[in-house]
């Protein structure tokens, strides 16, 4: 049952889809807006890898590969974890939303 299991799990995106990442990473464009927003070239060494690890699993059920892409998945969602919301999130609307805007 627990190979079943293993067998079953797909990786979050196609492969295809790391791959798609990986080319706009590369892209003349995101370099340009990476350099002009963070003064460094991207890293696009992890969409590669991604990319390969997934095909492995695909091609062959590699648990390493299986392993690596959830590893870098939980990296990927921790690291978005850490941006701060530039607003402040309402809970409720304000008092005198009905009123006319003049």
């Amino acid at each position: 049952m627990e190979q079943l299991a293993e067998r079953a799990w797909r990786p979050h995106q196609a492969c295809e889809d790391y791959l798609s990442e990986f080319r706009h990473c590369r892209s003349f464009r995101n370099h340009f807006h990476h350099y002009y927003t963070y003064g460094t070239a991207p890293s696009c060494q992890q969409w590669k890898e991604d990319y390969h690890n997934c095909r492995k699993w695909e091609s062959h059920k590699l648990a390493e590969a299986k392993d690596a892409l959830q590893k870098s998945e939980r990296r990927r969602l921790e690291e978005q974890k850490n941006f701060t919301p530039v607003w402040k999130l309402r809970q409720a609307p304000p008092g005198d939303w009905h009123r006319p805007l003049d």
